[in-house]
C-alpha cells in the first residue's frame, strides 16, 4: 500500500489534517492508521458525558462513516504503526505490513502514564485515554462499593465528579498539597478542593500512594504512612506518556515528545507531528519548548500541517484554550498560567461564578473562568493583546475586559 498522505493516529489531530486537506482541495491519496477499531472520536466526553452514559458513542464519533467514504480517506484501523523508515518513505505495522508515505503525519498522541508501583498493572486498575478504557470503567464502576481516583488534575476530577453524581462513594488521592497544582492557581485550586468535598467526595491531598493491594483483581491502596484504602476500581489520571518511540528511534529529535518547528515539521524529511505528542515552541509561553494536550492545539496544529501540504504554509500561532466540566461548574481557560508572578480574584467564588487572572510582570497572560463565559470570551481577547493592566482594574467585574484593550 501506498499513499500520498499517511496519517499515524486517528483522534482529533489525525482526522483534522484529513478533513481540512480535503476542504484544502488536496486530490491526492490519505489513509489513516488507527490503534484502536473505531472510527475518529472525541476524547474530552470519555471521562464526563460518555462515561457519565449521556452522551452514546455516535454522539461522539467526529464524523459518521459515510463522511469518510465519500472524501476517500483510507481508514486503517486496529494496526499500529511500529516503525518507521524515513528514507523508504514507509512506516511498518505490528502485522508486519509495510505502508509508503509522500508526507507522513504523526498525530498518535499518547497512552495514560500509570502507577510504577507494586500492583499497578493488577486487574481493576485503569487509566483514561480510550473509549475501550472508558467503557471498562463504567461496567467496573456498576458494582464497585468503593473507588480511588488518583491524581488531582482535570481527568481525576472529572472522573471523581461523575462517580460521584452516580451516587458512589469516592476517595480521590492528589501527592500534592492542592489540585490542579501544575496548571492553575491556589484560588481556583481552593474552589475546587470545596466543591468535591462539598459533595461528597473524600479528597486528601499530598497523600502518596506506595501500592495497589490485591491477588487477582485490586482490593486497596497503600499510602505510604501504611494506611490501606479500600478499592474495588482504581483509577488512574496522572498524566501522558508521548507515543512517539516509533519516530524517535528513526532518528527524530524528541524526548518528552517529539519536537518540530513552527510549521510542525520534525527534524526527519517530509514528515510532521502534532497534537498531544509535538514538543513545539510556543509564543504563548514566551517561546518555551511545551507540549498541549488540548483538542483546540491537535486542531490547530492540524489546520497548519494541511495547509502547508497544499502549499499554503504559515506558522503554527494559536492561543491555548481549554474547558473542564466538573458537577454544574463549567472551566475555560485561555492562555498558559506558568510563570505567573500575580494572580487577580475577578467575581466571588462563593457565587460559583468567577474568574483568575494570571499576570506576569503586569501583563496578562492567562484567565481561568468558572461559569463565565463573557470573561472567557474577552479574556482570550486580552492575552492575544499582550493587555497590561492594574489589578484594580481588573478585578471590577462592572468593567468589560475587552473595554481595558487601548485603541
Amino acid at each position: 500500500m501506498e499513499f500520498d498522505v499517511v496519517i499515524v493516529g486517528a483522534g482529533h489531530g489525525g482526522a483534522q489534517v484529513a478533513v481540512m486537506l480535503r476542504t484544502q482541495k488536496f486530490e491526492g491519496s490519505i489513509a489513516i492508521i488507527g490503534d484502536e477499531p473505531e472510527l475518529p472520536y472525541e476524547r474530552p466526553p470519555l471521562s464526563k458525558e460518555y462515561f457519565a452514559g449521556e452522551k452514546e458513542f455516535e454522539r461522539i464519533q467526529l464524523r459518521p462513516a459515510k463522511y469518510w467514504d465519500e472524501r476517500e480517506v483510507t481508514m486503517l484501523l486496529g494496526k499500529r504503526v511500529v516503525s518507521v523508515d524515513p528514507a523508504g518513505h514507509s512506516v511498518t505495522t505490528d502485522a508486519g505490513e509495510a505502508i509508503g508515505y509522500g508526507k507522513l503525519v504523526w498525530a498518535t498522541g499518547g497512552a495514560p502514564r500509570m502507577l510504577p508501583i507494586p500492583g499497578g498493572d493488577l486487574p481493576g486498575v485503569q487509566g483514561v485515554r480510550t473509549r475501550a478504557d472508558a467503557d471498562a470503567m463504567k461496567a467496573a464502576s456498576e458494582t464497585a462499593g468503593q473507588i480511588v481516583v488518583i491524581g488531582g488534575g482535570y481527568i481525576g476530577l472529572e472522573a471523581a465528579a461523575v462517580l460521584n453524581k452516580a451516587g458512589k462513594k469516592v476517595v480521590l488521592l492528589e501527592a500534592l498539597d492542592r489540585v490542579l497544582a501544575r496548571v492553575a492557581g491556589v484560588d481556583l485550586s481552593r474552589f475546587y478542593e470545596k466543591e468535591h468535598r462539598d459533595h461528597g467526595v473524600d479528597l486528601r491531598l499530598g497523600v502518596c500512594v506506595d501500592a495497589i493491594e490485591g491477588d487477582t483483581h485490586v482490593t486497596g491502596v497503600r499510602l505510604a504512612d501504611g494506611e490501606v484504602v479500600p478499592a474495588d476500581l482504581v483509577i488512574v489520571g496522572i498524566g501522558i506518556v508521548p507515543a512517539v518511540e516509533p519516530l524517535v528511534a528513526a532518528g527524530a529529535e524528541g524526548g518528552n515528545g517529539v519536537l518540530v518547528d513552527r510549521h510542525c515539521k520534525t527534524s526527519l524529511p517530509d514528515i510532521y507531528a502534532i497534537g498531544d505528542c509535538a514538543a513545539h515552541e510556543n509564543h504563548f509561553a514566551e517561546g518555551a519548548t511545551i507540549r498541549l494536550e488540548s483538542v483546540q492545539n491537535a486542531n490547530d496544529q492540524a489546520n497548519v500541517v494541511a495547509k502547508g501540504i497544499v502549499g499554503d504554509e504559515a506558522p503554527y500561532h494559536a492561543i491555548p484554550w481549554f474547558w473542564s466540566n466538573q458537577y454544574d461548574l463549567k472551566l475555560q481557560t485561555a492562555g498558559l498560567s506558568t510563570g505567573h508572578d500575580q494572580t487577580v480574584l475577578r467575581g466571588d467564588p462563593a457565587n460559583r461564578s468567577f474568574s483568575v487572572v494570571y499576570l506576569k510582570a503586569g501583563k496578562v497572560i492567562a484567565l481561568d473562568c468558572v461559569n463565565a463565559t463573557r470573561d472567557y470570551v474577552q479574556g482570550r481577547m486580552i492575552v492575544t493583546a499582550g493587555l497590561h493592566a492594574t489589578p484594580e482594574q481588573l478585578a471590577d467585574t462592572e468593567t468589560p475586559l475587552k473595554s481595558l484593550i487601548p485603541e
